[in-house]
């Protein structure tokens, strides 16, 4: 048997390659990463931890004034302070690098700093400014190296920015253009409008959040417009030009828009720039994700790869899972544990727009393509906390039931810890609870959550 320096050699530093990392090396295997930047890839330097802190912050202003309908008189108008948040979150976000970095100390995993780039099925080039180039084999190499925004070519295209910078601008933009009605572009306009900018988001198709339930990219969209988001659908940019410091959008059909920043949300791509694939034979698809088998097995024996580079559900939980399948596949599961295989049906998702979603299961008409007679069940209502507010805020839950099983295959909801609240019934749509089971629960009261076990009336069927 051919011997080797590693048992696994893991191209990439996020969510994916550290979990593979950290458990191969418990398990005994001989480990080695190596990671270009800053360890913890895109959710915790330029993804989910940010955008989760700065939604935190978005939502104070929103705060401040609904406090005043339950009595607190405040003594001036409240101010956004942009340094104090970017420094406050930088610290953050380096604290949780230390943490990443830590963990693979701890496991005794080899952390190797520069770029790898594959030369054979088992020999990974390590290009470090420091160090210079260095070769490594290994038995077996992961590639979990995420992915990155995309940015089509148009006149102007150098004048954008993406959802990376979007946390450090030099300057907080007053007017915010967002080019994207997916989920990062839908997120970003909640939030920078929450921090004072006026915002417009701008949408090539037909109604934003393109994938999710009908009902609920509808309902998201009327209460983004009501907070404030100038929605503009079926349009798109045709240019963008500079105007001193500002741009000035032209979007097709002749209307303009001044902005300070434009921000392109329109989707991201597979990070496999430098890393040999073509070379080396793996076979990749049309926008560059890598093709694997159902053990993440690549089209080339001994290279794998998972997480968002191989393009199928881009959530830093799904990376996490797939690199727990992939060492129970490789190296064995824990002792007295059943090998883990990745199931990808009914996984719980939140989209932290104002108000935030929360989704697990089908949508409604995915629902319909797959078990024929549904039952709907559908509120949408004032949460108390807004009889007080002032807010005209609504939240909205639905239930979609398969009519021959009774099961609740499909569960919604629109409003304030949309996220927190589904991430538990997500349990109970897993186990293929039934709507006569919702209906026996007790619900806690007075809370959003309980809509979910007192929907009675069918909606429609």
């Amino acid at each position: 048997m051919a011997q080797y320096e590693w048992d696994l050699f893991v191209v990439g530093g996020g969510s994916g390659g550290v979990r593979a990392a950290r458990f191969a090396a418990q398990r005994g295997a001989r480990v080695a990463l190596v990671e270009s930047g800053r360890m913890g890839g895109t959710c915790v330097n330029v993804g989910c931890i940010p955008k989760k802190l700065y939604s935190y912050a978005a939502h104070y202003a929103e705060a401040f004034e609904e406090s005043r309908g339950f009595g607190w008189q405040l003594p001036g108008a409240p101010a956004l302070d942009w340094e104090a948040l970017k420094s406050a979150r930088a610290k953050e976000i380096s604290r949780l690098n230390g943490i990443y970095e830590g963990l693979m100390t701890g496991a005794k995993v080899e952390r190797l700093s520069g770029h790898g780039r594959l030369v054979d099925a088992h020999a990974v080039e390590v290009a470090a400014p420091a160090a210079g180039t260095t070769r490594h084999t290994a038995r077996h190499i992961l590639i979990a190296t995420g992915g990155k925004p995309f940015v089509p070519d148009f006149p102007g295209r150098e004048l954008v920015v993406t959802s990376d910078d979007m946390f450090d601008l030099p300057v907080f933009p007053r007017r915010l253009v967002v080019v994207g009605g997916g989920y990062i572009g839908c997120e970003m306009a909640s939030i920078f409008h929450g921090l004072g900018a006026e915002v417009s988001l701008v949408y090539r198709g037909e109604q934003i959040l393109r994938g999710f339930d009908d009902e609920v990219r509808e309902f998201t969209a009327a209460q983004m417009r009501q907070h404030g988001v100038d929605i503009r659908l079926n349009t798109d940019i045709e240019r963008v030009e500079a105007q001193g410091s500002a741009r000035r959008v032209h979007l097709k059909g002749g209307t303009t828009l001044e902005a300070d920043v434009v921000l392109y949300a329109t989707g991201r791509v597979p990070h496999v720039e430098g890393l040999g694939l073509s070379a080396l034979g793996v076979r990749t698809g049309w926008n560059g994700a890598i093709q694997v088998d159902d053990n993440f097995a690549t089209s080339v024996p001994g290279v794998y790869a998972l997480g968002d580079v191989v393009g199928r559900l881009e959530l830093t939980p799904v990376a996490l899972a797939e690199a727990m399948a992939l060492v129970d596949h490789l190296f064995g599961p824990a002792p007295g544990a059943t090998p883990r295989r990745m199931d990808y049906d009914n996984i719980p998702t939140a989209v932290f727009t104002h108000p935030p979603i929360g989704t697990v299961g089908l949508t409604e008409a995915r629902a319909r393509e797959c078990h024929g007679a549904i039952r709907v069940y559908r509120s949408d209502f004032k949460p108390l906390r807004h009889t007080l507010s002032g807010s005209a805020e609504r939240t909205l839950v639905k239930l979609i039931v398969d009519d021959a099983s009774d099961a609740v295959v499909g569960l919604h909801m629109v409003g304030p810890d949309a996220g927190e609240i589904v991430q538990g019934f997500a349990v109970a749509v897993r186990c293929g609870l039934t709507k006569a089971q919702f209906d026996a629960t007790i619900g806690i009261h007075p809370t959003s959550a309980e809509e979910f076990v007192t929907l009675r009336q069918v909606t429609r069927t």
